[in-house]
């Protein structure tokens, strides 16, 4: 399947970091999609539409806002289209392309390590032979989760933004070892491999979170103490201010 990628900012280099394939992209004169291809090989498309007349599948990566004035030039000339675009419903998509196969995709940023989320949503009417070659694609980038398309932004919520939230919550335990004299990239190393294990655990146990937290905390030892500082310090309504904001921004 050939795949093109009209726009090449941060998320478009991710993905096709994690295929690392030669690529077929555009952009809207950044020289960003140049730059890709020096890095992974292939062509930048002379324009949008010599993109949608090569490639199998367009990969919508450009600004939401850009919807109407893409469509306006590959409708009709794309055979499929897969939108990452935020907050763009497959009501729009479908809109924008009539009589064309649509999906909508949400992934995260470690797809680059292939080790990402891709939440999907698929229109209706597609074939069943294209959905599964889709959903084969975007797997070699990580975990494909099937989502309820009204939950798409839902769990956007949690997986899109959930990379800066753990780099933060690293940079945050680092910051508080340093204080204590351990060295910043030591401390780095232990709280990011600890998070990568701990996610490996968690998988490992069917995402029982109680299971793995028990596991570690004895009552009253250093474990509950540090729990019950983070619980006091208003954790978990933090990560429900983060939801709401994070939702409200998207919905406006």
């Amino acid at each position: 399947m050939r795949v093109g990628l009209i726009g090449s900012g941060n998320m478009a280099r991710a993905i096709a970091r994690g295929w690392s394939d030669p690529v077929l992209c555009t952009d809207s004169g950044s020289g960003r999609a140049e730059a890709l291809v020096d890095e992974l090989g292939g062509d930048v498309a002379d324009s949008n539409v010599a993109l949608a007349e090569e490639a199998d599948l367009v990969v919508l990566c450009h600004k939401p806002a850009q919807l109407e004035a893409v469509a306006a030039e590959i409708a009709g000339r794309a055979k499929a289209v897969a939108s990452v675009l935020g907050a763009t419903p497959i009501a729009a998509l479908q809109a924008a392309y009539p009589d064309t196969p649509v999906f909508r995709l949400m992934p995260n940023t470690p797809v680059e390590v292939r080790r990402g989320i891709v939440c999907m949503a698929v229109g209706p009417g597609v074939e069943r032979d294209l959905e599964h070659k889709v959903d084969a694609l975007f797997a070699r980038l990580g975990q494909v989760v099937r989502i309820d398309e009204k939950l798409l932004d839902v769990a956007t919520g949690v997986m899109g933004v959930g990379p800066a939230y753990a780099a933060l919550v690293v940079e945050a335990q680092v910051d508080a070892a340093v204080r204590l004299g351990l060295p910043a990239a030591q401390a780095a190393e232990l709280a990011s491999e600890t998070l990568a294990g701990t996610a490996a655990l968690l998988a490992a146990r069917d995402y029982d979170t109680l299971a793995v937290r028990r596991e570690v905390t004895s009552p009253g030892g250093s474990t509950a103490r540090g729990l019950a500082a983070l619980e006091a310090g208003g954790l978990r309504s933090a990560f429900q201010d983060a939801i709401d904001a994070v939702l409200g921004g998207a919905r406006r």
